[in-house]
């Protein structure tokens, strides 16, 4: 059994000064912020910003705090971000989640954690944000900006995705994911350009993704025909595919699907 470790928790950081948020209508919902896990360490440790799921219609809690709990068990700092949803529409969620990760990497040294070893993870939907993340490559940030966080790469080291959205093409597209994030179904090359496996670039960070069989609501080919997409253009990738579970099952615990926990345990142990 891993050893107690002692955690600081920080809640509802805001990731933009009060009135500088772009695009915010309180009428819409509530500002994006995070809620930090931070370990009480001599040496700074790797992070991970948690993208929860919930179709882009709201945050499942499970997919949250939780997970950012079982990241500090394994002697990472972990940020969950409560991002924009419907009614906000695209690019709202992307802009939240290109924000977090800025700010954490310009806050490193204070969060006590390396700049350099920052992942994404994302669960559904969330999964359909943090990929969308890992492939704007962004690798330097806005260098003439007067805002020093926007000077950041939101870049991330790496990204896990758990059961996620990734296509928005074919019978296999989510379509609540795809209405809630756009206010309507695409058709044509808007659907190419929501696909996460029609925009994978060379610095594509490495990928850990997992799934089951069985899921109903989000097809498990979302995740083999991103698998097969990063496998393409040489960007590493170790996929899992478990027979049974429903969609949304988080940490899986006590199920056959909770494996996922261990192996990704040892798949982070080699990145970086």
């Amino acid at each position: 059994m891993a050893a107690k470790r002692k955690i600081r928790v920080i809640r509802k950081i805001a990731l933009w000064e009060a009135g500088e948020i772009p695009g915010y209508d309180m009428g819409l919902g509530p500002a994006p912020y995070l809620d930090a896990f931070l370990l009480k360490t001599k040496e700074p440790v790797g992070a991970v910003l948690i993208c929860p799921g919930g179709g882009y219609g709201h945050l499942a809690e499970h997919e949250g705090a939780p997970v950012a709990q079982w990241f500090n068990s394994l002697g990472y700092a972990a940020f969950v971000l409560h991002y924009r949803v419907a009614p906000y529409r695209y690019p709202y969620p992307l802009v939240d989640a290109r924000r977090a990760l800025c700010h954490i990497r310009f806050n490193s040294q204070n969060y006590g954690i390396r700049a350099d070893k920052i992942g994404v993870l994302g669960f559904s939907a969330g999964g359909h944000l943090a990929a969308s993340l890992s492939t704007q490559q962004d690798d330097s940030g806005i260098s003439d900006d007067i805002d020093p966080v926007e000077r950041m790469s939101s870049r991330p080291d790496f990204m896990i995705l758990c059961y996620p959205v990734v296509t928005f093409s074919g019978r296999y597209a989510h379509q609540d994911t795809m209405k809630n994030l756009l206010g309507h179904v695409p058709d044509g090359d808007e659907r190419t350009s929501f696909s996460i496996e029609k925009n994978i670039r060379p610095k594509t960070p490495p990928a850990f993704i997992w799934h089951t069989a069985e899921d109903e609501t989000v097809p498990v080919h979302n995740s083999l025909v991103l698998t097969g997409a990063l496998t393409e253009a040489g960007i590493p990738v170790e996929t899992h595919v478990f027979p049974h579970g429903h969609h949304g099952i988080g940490l899986a615990q006590g199920a056959e699907a909770g494996a996922w926990t261990s192996l990704c345990a040892a798949w982070l142990e080699k990145q970086i």
